[in-house]
């Protein structure tokens, strides 16, 4: 016999073998990287002893012991062009996802994770069927599409917020919600060590040098295979140009592969890149996101989660993107901030360059990057923006977001016994 958690054995007795059960959904490596530190604090909780996690996560998810039934990559796309390619497989997930939560894996409660155009379709379902749906990451309804939150308030039960100025728009709204902070603040430090990133870059690589010394400078194209078809090449021109304006001085371009299904293409545009000069010192690294941006001196980067993960490092950063025409227009149409990135939102400003669509090229990606490097006193003074933004965000989040999924479970459960 199976004994339940403390909180659960005094709502059920010992004598019944049944365990709690969370299903949860993240769609893409930004939101695997939100839920593992939710499922590493579930873990530390007594009362969730023997919890069952299962539904749809990444390798940081599965780590913390859930059960992902259905690969992640389906759902990773961005953007409507994109989506409209995979919409078959992922409305044929979603089928069998719900089919199986309102059958045989019944959860005590379901968490979303981010992606809401498939998250919030199946939280509706399981609302309606009675089951407790919390959502981890509000959609952008400050930026774009502020219609969704009508569905929202149809979908979901509790809002969790990541950022502190989502809690009021909800309450306008009627809808519950909790302000959680943004779990890369707590798992980032508020002062990078340079030295010891660029010497664990350097051992990773083999590198014959002690010292990675000179500029040093990061470029993450994105984590989705349409990203790289899209913007890596132009990132791959940038640092071509970049090599040549520092020609005679040392320039370190380092590339975290998010995924290894993209390391090929992007190698392919390093062999390519290579062949026009052999010399460009360009590496690629599996993972290490955090080595990569805290060893930087400045960022490119494609425009997502990333880019709030690289204020958090305190680098100076341009962001970029680039996405199918059609995708722009509706895009343009639906949104009303004039700005895309992260960091950019939450400062409430420009305090960043975005160089996005017919402006992404080499040479004014270059050019700005330059700049950055070229002026030190702004270099510093973003750093303090950015860590003045960092202390606001830092919450104990996974603990927040557990304690949130705990306490539904039990509402839940104490529901059940009083039918």
């Amino acid at each position: 016999m199976t004994l339940l958690p403390p909180l659960l054995a005094a709502l059920f007795g010992n004598d019944r073998n049944t365990l709690p059960k969370l299903a949860c959904v993240a769609g893409e490596p930004s939101g695997d990287l939100l839920a593992a530190p939710v499922l590493s604090a579930l873990n530390q909780i007594p009362d969730m002893a023997g919890l069952e996690v299962y539904g749809i996560g990444g390798p940081r998810m599965q780590a913390e012991g859930m059960r992902s039934d259905w690969p992640m990559e389906t759902l990773s796309v961005r953007g409507y062009v994109e989506a409209i390619k995979q919409l078959p497989a992922i409305l044929k997930l979603r089928k069998e996802l719900i089919n199986h939560l309102l059958g045989e894996g019944r959860p005590d409660v379901y968490l979303g994770i981010d992606a809401p155009d498939f998250n919030l379709g199946v939280e509706l379902q399981l609302r309606k069927a009675g089951i407790p749906t919390l959502h981890l990451v509000s959609p952008s309804i400050w930026a774009w599409r502020s219609g969704r939150i009508k569905k929202i308030a149809q979908a979901v039960d509790r809002m969790l917020c990541i950022f502190p100025f989502e809690t009021e728009i909800y309450d306008r709204a009627g809808i519950a919600s909790t302000y959680v902070g943004h779990p890369l603040a707590s798992e980032i430090p508020l002062n990078p060590d340079i030295p010891q990133a660029r010497k664990k870059i350097i051992e990773t690589l083999k590198l014959s040098t002690t010292t990675l010394d000179g500029v040093v400078i990061a470029v993450l194209p994105g984590s989705r295979g349409s990203e790289i078809e899209l913007i890596a090449p132009v990132f791959f021109e940038t640092m071509q140009l970049l090599a040549e304006r520092f020609k005679g001085q040392k320039i370190h371009f380092l590339i975290p592969v998010a995924m290894s299904r993209l390391r090929d293409p992007l190698e392919q545009l390093l062999l390519k890149t290579k062949n026009i000069n052999p010399d460009i010192q360009i590496h690629l690294l599996d993972g290490m996101a955090d080595e990569v941006l805290e060893a930087s001196d400045v960022v490119l980067i494609a425009s997502g989660t990333a880019t709030l993960q690289t204020a958090l490092w305190k680098k100076p950063m341009v962001i970029s993107y680039k996405v199918p025409w059609l995708t722009a227009q509706i895009m343009k149409r639906q949104g009303y901030l004039p700005y895309v990135g992260l960091p950019n939102i939450l400062c409430g400003e420009f305090v960043v360059p975005e160089l996005l669509q017919d402006d992404a090229t080499p040479q004014k990606l270059a050019n700005a990057l330059q700049e950055w490097l070229d002026h030190p006193n702004q270099v510093a003074e973003l750093k303090a923006r950015f860590t003045q933004m960092h202390e606001t965000l830092r919450r104990p989040t996974g603990l927040l977001v557990a304690q949130a999924v705990v306490q539904t479970i039990t509402n839940s459960r104490k529901s059940q016994v009083a039918q």
